[in-house]
């Protein structure tokens, strides 16, 4: 098995801090490619991402790739927002993907942050954002003033206190409110980082598994299977019955059972 030395990153916010280490335990060296990620969207939402986390990482990997004239490039995205099932709480998703221009060939890692450093809150006056900003972890976890979602912000990357009240003062003279969010950004979100950090840990260890059908780098997880028998019944569930491992270059792929069985509750005939 033989790793690449070199793997393009497109990045603009420091991410290489997190993703290098575990990849230059592997002889792999980062090298940063001169590119405007933000282009590809903004989590201030001015500009709109095209399509899902894996086409816009895809499509930064490449133009990674090709501003640096390396074979491999690598990219990360985030997409963060409410819990899907648990109100009032939020929900991070970090991904990152391994693209060889010359095949075409994907290796993907995800990984799901239930705690994230994710916030926003409309206020109306100066003596509501000290609570607000606390919550956030401002100054370590920097902040974003709008005026309203998706609007160009009045200031982003906010980690000065003088900076913040002067961007709060102005929302509030002009629109009566101001959209105080965390800015998630990996440079100003510490949280983030350490996520990103812990990800590119697994895609290390993946890239040093070689397939056992064709001994190349980058065999590991590709998906879940749902369909967990139901304790009582035995009726299929929506929980994960087995995951599949594989190799996306030579298709070998291999499926793991899950042990045990579903709890009634997650049953669509003992719970409808």
């Amino acid at each position: 098995m033989t790793l690449p030395p070199r793997v393009a990153l497109g990045t603009m916010h420091g991410k290489e801090v997190a993703i290098a280490p575990p990849l230059a335990a592997l002889g792999i060296t980062l090298h940063l490619a001169p590119i405007d990620t933000d282009r590809f969207g903004s989590f201030a939402g001015d500009v709109p991402r095209a399509g899902s986390m894996v086409e816009a990482a895809r499509a930064k990997a490449r133009a990674a790739a090709e501003a640096t004239g390396l074979a491999l490039g690598l990219a990360s995205e985030g997409a963060y927002g409410p819990h899907p099932h648990v109100p009032f709480l939020p929900l991070g998703q970090e991904l990152l993907l391994w693209l060889n221009i010359a095949t075409g060939q994907e290796i993907i890692e995800v990984m799901t942050d239930d705690r994230p450093c994710y916030d926003q809150q409309f206020i109306s006056s100066a003596t509501e954002a000290e609570a607000v900003l606390s919550r956030m972890g401002f100054p370590a976890t920097g902040v974003i003033v709008q005026t309203a979602p998706g609007l160009r912000p009045i200031a982003k990357g906010i980690t000065d206190r003088a900076v913040f009240e002067a961007a709060l003062e102005q929302a509030l003279t002009t629109e009566g409110r101001a959209l105080v969010q965390t800015d998630m950004r990996a440079h100003l979100n510490p949280r983030r980082m350490t996520v990103i950090s812990d990800l590119a840990g697994r895609l290390a260890l993946r890239l040093a598994t070689p397939c056992p059908v064709c001994a190349a780098p980058g065999f590991g997880r590709l998906r879940a299977v749902p369909g967990l028998p139901c304790r009582d019944c035995g009726i299929e569930t929506t929980l994960i019955a087995a995951e599949i491992h594989g190799f996306t270059a030579c298709g070998h792929e291999t499926a793991l059972p899950r042990a045990g069985e579903a709890d009634p509750a997650h049953c669509p005939y003992c719970n409808p």
